[in-house]
């Protein structure tokens, strides 16, 4: 964990020249937390405008995961309204027609193409590195939003979810809390017996929170 870390960091000051990472955990009583984010501080993300949000690459074993991680991170983006939002699929043909290298940075022409064919002022992409149902559930995740008009990086976030972790589970516990899941049975049973889905929607949940500081 602390060389993945390690890693996105060095990532992070590559990719973004003058800007500072952010490594911040988020409390309040609604409490998101993540470890590692980063956020453009010369950007407004509420003056974007419309993000398209592109069906995540996935590179583990389940082959649904990324279109199930997409629609709620979609979801839980929408309740941020800090943007506009659209999802596009990867077998949509406007966006195959882009033709666009997996993981390589996007040229002058390659951004003015997708903003026409998309029509979008920015895109978020990235991939599921990690998905795990059983002995425990885990979902790890590397996204970032990229300005359409200048290229620029807007926010990135590169983490792994693990609910056998006990910072994980104990977030998790603030989480129920605040969703107000909790009038029946245990906070200990509802994490033991937390389905897929409930699982991606918190890690959803805390995605988006990253977002609206």
């Amino acid at each position: 964990m602390a060389n993945l870390k390690t890693i996105f960091l060095i990532f992070l000051l590559t990719a973004v020249q003058g800007c500072g990472i952010n490594s911040i955990s988020i409390f309040n009583p609604s409490g998101p937390e993540a470890d590692y984010y980063y956020v453009n501080p010369q950007k407004d993300l509420r003056r974007i405008g419309r993000v398209a949000v592109v069906e995540l690459q996935n590179d583990s074993a389940y082959p649904h995961i990324s279109a199930d991680v997409t629609e709620m991170l979609f979801q839980e983006l929408q309740k941020r309204q800090v943007f506009g939002l659209s999802v596009v699929r990867r077998n949509n043909p406007a966006w195959r027609s882009l033709q666009l290298p997996p993981d390589s940075p996007f040229n002058p022409d390659q951004l003015l193409s997708i903003r026409k064919v998309l029509g979008c002022n920015a895109v978020l992409i990235g991939t599921v590195t990690h998905y795990q149902p059983y002995p425990h559930m885990t979902i790890g995740l590397r996204l970032k939003i990229v300005d359409l008009t200048d290229g620029q990086l807007l926010w990135a976030l590169e983490q792994i979810w693990d609910c056998a972790d006990k910072t994980t589970e104990s977030r998790i516990r603030r989480y129920l809390r605040y969703q107000k899941r909790s009038a029946e049975g245990s906070l200990r049973e509802q994490l033991v017996s937390v389905s897929p889905t409930k699982f991606i929607k918190f890690v959803g949940y805390e995605v988006a929170a990253t977002l609206y500081q």
